[in-house]
């Protein structure tokens, strides 16, 4: 495999990744019915690799959906496809589908579940949004209410995605009942006075692997975060609003629809959250480590 080649796994071997393997009658494809996650590389080390196996297997078994192998499995196939590609920026993608068998709506007997993973060479280049920040619009919350398995089932945050696009955005920010969500693909912090907040991690929102990290890294600086409700009228009277997610690690808002956020630029607990968030990374995927 050439440096840096993306790489594919389908259940139990490596693959180019268009090479073509997957059968028309297959569940993911038509039914949605599957899990997925997405890790992070840095210096080639899958960065929170155990928090995303972890959460892989409880989405799994939100929707009564065995996995095909272990997490140590997985975590061995991952650190293997690392080793062939030698990608030290990148990502890994891992998907797991209820498997292949005739269209039903009723689970298929007897049938193993499909395992996919792709890693992939390269990674945004969040420069310009880290160092001026993005505008996001606000959209009705028309997902199921199950956000919190990480679903491949995504059509409404496409939508969204798309919708905000459209109009000159960054990403889709979800509305619920006048309670704010969270993003397409992201979670949403604020800040007020000092104080980080952030929704509470119900079944209306996906307890993203960044968002802990963040909220861990926030304690271990003596900042206070709280996780609770948040409205509009939150959104509209902050300081500071920051959105999350593996692939875009942190990224300052600096508008909401057509008000400006705080002094409409990246602001101070910004500044020191990427620091502090980096610094994380560092010492987790430093060459010593280990992992």
């Amino acid at each position: 495999m050439p440096l840096g080649q993306n790489l594919a796994f389908f259940n139990e071997r490596f693959i180019d990744p268009n090479e073509r393997v997957l059968p028309v009658e297959e569940r993911g494809l038509q039914f949605g019915d599957g899990v997925y996650e997405m890790i992070r590389l840095y210096r080639g080390v899958p960065f929170t690799l155990q928090e995303h196996l972890d959460r892989l297997e409880q989405s799994a078994h939100s929707i009564m959906l065995t996995l095909p192998k272990t997490v140590e499995e997985i975590a061995a196939i991952v650190q293997a496809g690392i080793a062939q590609t030698k990608i030290a920026e990148g990502t890994v993608y891992i998907q797991v589908t209820r498997g292949t068998a005739p269209r039903n709506h009723l689970f298929p007997e007897e049938v193993a579940a499909n395992l996919f993973i792709v890693w992939k060479e390269g990674v945004p280049d969040l420069g310009k949004q880290q160092e001026v920040g993005v505008v996001v619009f606000t959209f009705p919350d028309e997902r199921w209410h199950n956000c919190y398995i990480k679903s491949i089932c995504l059509l409404p945050n496409v939508l969204a995605k798309e919708k905000a696009h459209q109009r000159g955005g960054h990403e889709a920010i979800f509305i619920r009942d006048n309670e704010v969500k969270e993003g397409t693909s992201t979670n949403l912090f604020i800040v007020k006075d000092g104080v980080f907040k952030t929704p509470i991690a119900d079944q209306s929102i996906l307890n993203g692997i960044t968002r802990q990290k963040i909220i861990e890294i926030l304690k271990k600086q003596d900042v206070p975060v709280l996780e609770t409700r948040l409205t509009m009228e939150d959104i509209e009277v902050a300081d500071e609003v920051i959105i999350t997610s593996t692939t875009q690690e942190a990224v300052p808002v600096v508008q909401v629809n057509d008000r400006k956020v705080g002094a409409g630029k990246p602001g101070v607990y910004f500044q020191k959250l990427a620091a502090w968030f980096q610094k994380e990374v560092d010492q987790s995927c430093s060459s010593s480590s280990g992992k």
